[in-house]
């Protein structure tokens, strides 16, 4: 077990650095409800008074229901400013508008929504002159279980190096709420989704395969499957004239 009373400490340092870097007066990030945006928006508020998460319910009915009280409770315990944004008009547009008549494709119409969200804390970070924070962890980056140029944006990511069950045992130290800890994994872009359903695999074995290299056959194959086709998108984009 890493020792997170280190980990706390070198991670607000991290984080006040990145403010200084980019000569921001605060940090702004989307607040979930869920263990990874939980985790992020505790450190970036510890490291900076002046921190916004903001809530972005869109379609599904679990983003205004369990989502929003989790995001609630986890901003009300550490004093972390909220705001919230519904997408689901903006969304509705966006489909009426890029598809017209046709009916989109489950990747396209589901990658929407984090695309939305990021437009909307780059939007208010822009505004309000504030660099956004990302929320993803090894494991989902491992397996590019994330949107391109949605919630994988950022400027910075104070978490990217843990593993789900640190990013577990992390709340665990800060005392999160235990609502936040017990949940089931989801991005929430569907009901009923979660994210180890969606991908076919456990976090624990995807875990256990990145840090020792062991695995059976099932998860393995589609651990390196996962991992493989989203290469692109641990990738910056390929530009002519770029040394390979």
């Amino acid at each position: 077990m890493r020792n997170y009373e280190v980990e706390l400490k070198n991670r607000i340092e991290f984080i006040k650095n990145k403010l200084a870097e980019a000569h921001a007066k605060g940090i702004i990030f989307g607040n979930s409800g869920g263990k990874d945006s939980a985790l992020v928006g505790i450190l970036c508020k510890l490291a900076c008074e002046d921190t916004v998460g903001v809530i972005m319910p869109c379609s599904s009915k679990v983003n205004f229901g369990q989502d929003m009280t989790d995001g609630i409770a986890v901003a009300e315990q550490f004093n972390i400013e909220t705001r919230t944004v519904d997408l689901t008009e903006l969304k509705k547009l966006a489909v009426t508008t890029i598809a017209g008549e046709e009916t989109l494709n489950k990747g396209a119409d589901t990658n929407i929504a984090p695309r939305l969200r990021m437009l909307t804390l780059y939007t208010i970070g822009a505004q309000e002159n504030r660099i956004v924070a990302g929320t993803g962890n090894r494991c989902e980056r491992y397996m590019g279980y994330f949107t391109k140029w949605g919630d994988g944006a950022c400027d910075f990511n104070p978490i990217a190096d843990l593993t789900v069950s640190e990013v577990y045992e992390f709340l665990e130290y800060l005392n999160a709420p235990a609502s936040i800890i017990k949940k089931a994994p989801s991005a929430g872009l569907f009901e009923g989704q979660t994210d180890e359903m969606e991908m076919g695999v456990t976090y624990a074995a995807i875990e256990e395969y990145i840090t020792t290299g062991k695995a059976n056959e099932h998860d393995k194959a589609i651990i390196d499957r996962y991992h493989r086709v989203s290469e692109h998108k641990r990738k910056m984009p390929s530009l002519y004239g770029d040394a390979e």
